[in-house]
């Protein structure tokens, strides 16, 4: 299942030519949905489908549609509403009880893509952007912007969408579905060991690239790490000087080696990472901190150790799941609380 946009792209601009396409997005949606507006997903005429609007239960209804855009090139507008007992969705049963609204656009070279391809280069490159897709009306007309950091109305449509990632919005008395695409998490695993596998290998299937970093010969080995984006080779107090060094999102150190810990922190501090692990118990995240010399309280960088949230695993499948888990609720912005206690 490849639901992550950035993977999507990669897997349909190769194919771009040799098969007729449908972009999906949902821009609307009132009451509870598995999808919010944003989400995107493409369809061929081989019936390939890659990612999801809904939980996995609308998508063979709407490659329906899709096939009828194929054949028409015009765009189209569905709706599905969950609380209709004779709408298509209440029948199918999607169980949600909310109303979705999907766009459906023809996807090829006479409409430039759709501006997909200056969207796949701009993450490709590390930038984020957005991407304007117009509601149409009666007419099925296609049309889509994309405005990437470096352009001058970027920072005024960025405030006006909240950095959401899909909002209506109004220019030349039209209704646009803005959604700000960010480039995949970048997460840094400090540590090529056995316990590294699985985290890298759960961040991975989570569409996010990982970069690994350990200069023992030993460890990170690419046979034990064939899901890895790159395996770094310096030592940690060099990290610094990396190409990469900028572009890490959140990072997990874990080498079991304390000098080699302490060194990974900080120069960990040095960068822009908004989630820093270090694995073990709370004495020795103490040990490691005094031979970095980093004081809990004078840091740029909160460092969660013991790292993870508190799921009671005890495997490194289980922990590498309670620390990612946190990681992107940090990332997010949220407290990792349990759904059902917040209604």
């Amino acid at each position: 299942m490849i639901n992550q946009l950035f993977q999507q792209l990669k897997h349909w601009y190769p194919l771009r030519d040799k098969h007729q396409w449908v972009l999906g997005s949902v821009y609307s949606v009132e009451g509870p949905s598995y999808r919010k507006p944003g989400a995107m997903m493409f369809f061929n005429d081989l019936g390939e489908q890659l990612g999801l609007l809904s939980g996995g239960c609308l998508e063979s209804d709407i490659q329906k549609y899709a096939s009828q855009v194929m054949r028409s090139q015009q765009s189209v507008t569905i709706c599905y509403d969950g609380s209709d007992e004779d709408d298509m969705s209440f029948l199918l049963g999607i169980g949600c009880g909310g109303t979705i609204h999907i766009l459906l656009q023809p996807l090829s070279a006479d409409n430039q893509y759709l501006q997909l391809p200056s969207i796949l280069q701009a993450l490709e490159n590390n930038h984020e952007s957005i991407f304007l897709q117009k509601i149409p009306a009666q007419d099925g007309s296609t049309e889509t912007r994309c405005l990437a950091n470096d352009h001058r109305d970027y920072p005024a449509r960025l405030a006006q969408i909240g950095g959401k990632n899909g909002t209506l919005v109004e220019q030349d008395n039209q209704q646009w579905l803005a959604t700000h695409i960010k480039p995949p998490i970048h997460l840094l695993v400090v540590g090529g060991g056995v316990d590294a596998r699985p985290v890298v290998n759960l961040a991975v299937s989570l569409g996010w690239q990982v970069s690994l970093c350990d200069p023992r010969p030993a460890n990170a080995r690419r046979d034990h790490f064939m899901s890895a984006t790159n395996i770094l080779r310096c030592a940690p107090d060099k990290l610094p000087d990396h190409k990469l060094f900028d572009s890490f999102d959140a990072a997990i150190v874990m080498t079991h080696n304390m000098q080699m810990d302490a060194d990974a922190l900080a120069s960990l501090q040095k960068s822009s990472v908004k989630y820093l692990a270090l694995l073990g118990p709370t004495s020795r995240k103490q040990q490691v901190m005094a031979m970095a010399e980093l004081d809990q309280q004078n840091i740029s960088t909160p460092i969660a150790g013991p790292a993870g949230l508190c799921l009671g695993g005890e495997i490194p499948e289980e922990i590498a799941l309670s620390i990612l888990a946190e990681c992107l609720a940090v990332l997010n912005q949220t407290d990792a609380s349990s759904l059902s206690k917040l209604l």
